[in-house]
């Protein structure tokens, strides 16, 4: 196939992806759910595990094997920008407002799915069906775990500004946990793919530039950034100019952490999170979000859906590590959140609520499970099994979160939901 072929063929999938996430996402909605929960489900529909199962000849003449690697970098740009805007929407003031709070919440909903997955990546480890003979016990053991712990952080803040809850009790602890929750969890997905390197070097290296870049970033030039912000706010709208400058800057983010060996994700979300707060972030959401969410991010949706082969969950050894996975996530994540949200003075329909949003994967668990399937860590089967744990656990969230908020409501809770 020639690379003028691939280029015409690349437009009709471009079609074809946008016209389902559009389609099966506006079922979601009519369902109660997120238009992502529809996306995500719309990507795995479009690979052999439905359309390739259905209709193998046509879904390889849609998707042949030379449109892959075009398919994956426009997946990976878009996942990488899209962990900047995730940046974006980092609150610091949330976490010294809500500190004590946060830290329990978040903790909770580290610590205990963490020791859960690692101890079912230590009874798992060395199967040749779940992970590379490659993986070491202990990293086997901190990669389930990091991906039990991940928390759907930009769904959770879509739901609490959707229902109005940005200012109340229940939003800002919620935010500040969840930022917290994602930033330690990256953090121990960083050292797992840093260690997972052929020489040592070669992880001290990535281990080390990690660190360098976190501290240039946010000691370095978040204050050399300030002259933009002030920019923006000057002129009163995100001038081209510096939107350039800000996408250079992510580029070369991103560059950086894929050239020492982590991944481009994190050096896009530490951007973000470097980002004056003010005029400047709330312009850049509103500019970047909606081309990615509404074209490049339904991208990543599809190649994780061609890499997901529901088939490959063909006995029932696998359906048994299947609900293993799903119970270490929801019990692991939503009821540790929900009860140390409960320990710490939430009342009981807040730490439901509160359980329910921390136990969405969405889209972050998509990207854990890509970058341990791209490095070699995880087979295809694990693969597939972590894609239905993240379809199921953001199922999960709004109705068990709307089904918490209206219940009876509490003493004193109209003035909780007046922002106080």
């Amino acid at each position: 196939m020639s690379n003028f072929d691939v280029s015409v063929l690349f437009f009709l999938q471009l079609a074809a992806i946008l016209g389902a996430c559009r389609v099966v996402g506006l079922v979601a909605r009519r369902l109660g759910q997120p238009q992502v929960v529809g996306e995500m489900v719309a990507g795995v529909l479009l690979g052999p595990s439905l359309f390739g199962y259905l209709a193998p000849e046509g879904q390889a003449a849609l998707f042949p094997a030379p449109t892959h690697p075009v398919l994956y970098t426009v997946a990976q740009v878009a996942v990488a920008f899209y962990m900047f805007t995730v940046g974006l929407e980092f609150r610091f003031d949330l976490l010294r407002e809500r500190a004590h709070g946060a830290v329990a919440v978040s903790m909770a909903g580290i610590a205990t799915p963490m020791a859960l997955g690692a101890l079912l990546g230590l009874a798992y480890a060395g199967d040749a069906r779940l992970f590379s003979k490659d993986a070491a016990a202990w990293e086997v053991m901190l990669y389930l775990g990091s991906a039990m712990s991940i928390t759907a952080f930009p769904m959770l803040a879509r739901i609490i500004f959707e229902r109005g809850l940005t200012g109340t009790r229940l939003g800002a602890l919620s935010l500040a946990a969840g930022s917290i929750d994602d930033a330690s969890a990256w953090c121990v997905l960083a050292i797992v793919l840093a260690s997972f390197q052929n020489e040592a070097a070669i992880a001290v290296w990535a281990i080390g530039g990690g660190l360098a870049y976190v501290a240039f970033v946010l000691v370095v030039l978040r204050p050399l950034l300030r002259p933009l912000a002030r920019a923006v706010e000057r002129e009163g709208k995100l001038s081209r100019g510096v939107l350039a400058w800000v996408l250079m800057l992510v580029a070369l983010g991103c560059w950086f952490t894929d050239w020492i060996g982590i991944y481009a994700v994190f050096g896009g979300f530490l951007m973000g999170v470097a980002m004056p707060r003010g005029l400047l972030t709330e312009r850049l959401r509103a500019t970047i979000e909606p081309l990615l969410t509404a074209m490049l991010v339904p991208f990543f949706f599809v190649w994780s859906g061609l890499n997901t082969r529901l088939a490959l969950v063909d006995s029932p050894g696998l359906w048994l590590v299947m609900a293993l996975v799903l119970a270490v996530a929801i019990l692991g994540k939503g009821l540790a959140c929900g009860m140390a949200a409960w320990m710490n003075g939430e009342p009981p329909r807040n730490a439901v609520a509160i359980g329910a949003l921390m136990n969405s994967r969405g889209l972050m668990e998509l990207i854990i499970a890509n970058i341990g399937l791209e490095r070699g860590i995880i087979t295809p089967t694990l693969y597939c099994m972590l894609v239905l744990m993240a379809v199921v656990t953001t199922l999960m969230a709004t109705p068990a979160f709307e089904l918490a908020l209206r219940t009876r409501p509490l003493p004193g809770a109209a003035v909780e939901h007046a922002g106080i």
